[in-house]
Formats: structure tokens, sequence, C-alpha cells
């Protein structure tokens, strides 16, 4: 008999950042074209939906991705996440840069996606394709707002602060040595954790907190008629932070949840030949 097929491994875990990625972006940047795109269309009181929707399609969004890709490359779908982990979870350096390359091109086809997908509402609501439907697409500081007082570094602290929670937390939520969700749960949880920080971190500049996520679609909507992507409402060249803030954040998050939590989490003793584990916590 034949020995199976073996297909490269690194191959499939490419292929499942990819596409977990694509998942989020599909969800994220769709449910907010409607919102904003749609909504000013076809209904001017926000019947297609408002913030908190924006939040939970977000988070349904990376529990879905990570549902799709968890099994094989153990779903980062954050170039964040992947150095955070490689910094100081032992993931292999050497797959870094691929991993992040995957992420961005699964972000970038799904925007292609959406773009197409909602040509005629952006079109209609956005005749010059603006800032005002670029939202849609990458992050502005203030959600593209002119008075909101935002600019690029109260943007850069706000991304520092929102990648390092939600690394730290993914930490905590995946770390079998404290409590983890049981009963594969774990993508459930963690698409919780961007619902929350869309609810409570999503005006100072749109809460990208992944590299992938932001630039994936900002170059999507530049080939596609938004040619002023790479710069903010106020003509400032802006595309870097939603991609220097969160590596440094994710670092950040990572390194409080190892200083504050992982090394005083208790490990199991070694067990004798026949006992039952105790699982973690027990």
């Amino acid at each position: 008999m034949s020995e199976p097929t073996r297909r490269p491994q690194l191959i499939g875990e490419l292929s499942a950042e990819f596409a977990g990625t694509m998942i989020l972006i599909l969800f994220g940047c769709g449910v907010v074209a409607q919102v904003v795109a749609g909504g000013a269309l076809t209904n001017p009181k926000g019947g297609l939906g408002n913030h908190d929707s924006i939040a939970w399609a977000w988070g349904l969004g990376v529990m879905l991705g990570v549902y799709i890709a968890a099994r094989i490359s153990g779903a980062h779908l954050n170039p964040a996440v992947t150095l955070a982990l490689a910094a100081f979870k032992g993931f292999p350096w050497p797959k870094v840069v691929p991993y992040a390359l995957a992420q961005t091109a699964g972000a970038f086809a799904a925007a292609l996606l959406v773009r197409w997908n909602f040509t005629e509402v952006l079109a209609r609501a956005d005749p010059t394709h603006s800032t005002k439907t670029q939202i849609v697409f990458s992050t502005l500081p203030g959600n593209g707002s002119l008075t909101a007082g935002v600019h690029e570094w109260g943007a850069f602290r706000d991304q520092v602060i929102g990648t390092a929670i939600l690394v730290m937390l993914i930490l905590a939520v995946t770390d079998l040595l404290n409590t983890p969700p049981g009963a594969n749960l774990g993508p459930f949880v963690v698409g919780l954790i961007v619902v929350a920080i869309g609810m409570a971190y999503g005006a100072d500049a749109g809460y990208a907190i992944n590299p992938a996520r932001d630039f994936g679609p900002r170059l999507a909507s530049f080939i596609t008629g938004y040619h002023g992507a790479w710069r903010d409402q106020f003509g400032n060249l802006y595309f870097w932070v939603p991609i220097v803030a969160p590596l440094i954040g994710g670092l950040v998050g990572a390194a409080l949840y190892k200083v504050l939590i992982s090394r005083y989490l208790p490990v199991p003793a070694p067990q004798e030949p026949g006992e039952i584990p105790t699982p973690p916590g027990g």
C-alpha cells in the first residue's frame, strides 16, 4: 500500500491564515459598507445598523475566521498576534513574515470582494470616494471626523492600548494552565473580546488592532478609486499608524500577560503511571 500523501505543512498553514482572515474581513468591511454607505442611501435613520451592529459583526467575523483556521494554523489572523506569539510563546520566527503576508493577502482579497459587491452603493453615497466611505475599508483617526480632535499620535496611543488588551486576553483564554473556555468555545470568547474592544475603544481610531486588517483593505481601496487612502482626513500620511502601533501593542500585551499572570500559574505536577491527570486549576 502506498503511504498517504503529505501536503506541505507551511502551505496549509498559510492557506488557513488566508481563508480565516478573508472571512474576518468579509464580515467586518461588509457591515461597515452596509451601515455607512447603504444606510445613508436607503434608510438615513439608521435602519441598516449602527455602531453596535458594526462591533458585533466584527466580533462574529473574528469568531468565524478562527473556527475556520484554528485546527490548521492556530488562526492568528493578525500579524500583531503572530509577532507576540513568536516573541513570548515559542512560535517559529521563520513563519512570522509568511503568516503576516498570508493574513494581509486574505484581507486584501476580501476587501476587493466587498468593494465589488457594494460598487453601486458606494458610488451613490460618495461619488468622489473620499474619507466619508474610506472608513468602510481602513481606519482613520476619530473615524474620519474633522472635529473629534484625534490625530496620528492620539490614534497611535489608542492602537497600542487596544491591541495590548486584545493580545493579553487572547493569551489568557488560550493558556491551558489558566482557565481556558471548554467545549471548543475559545473562538467564541475571542470574538466577544473583539466586540468588547469595539464597543469600548472604537472612537479614537476605529479599533483596527490588526495590521493586516487595515493594510490589506487600504491597498484594495486605493487601487479601486480611493486615491487618498494612504492619508487621513487632514491630509497627513496615516497608513503606518495601524501597522506599527498594533505590532507594538501586541508585544506589550504579551509581556504584561507573562509578567502579571503566566509566571504565577501553577504547573501541574508530573503524573504517576496510571494516575488520572488533574486538569489545570483542578
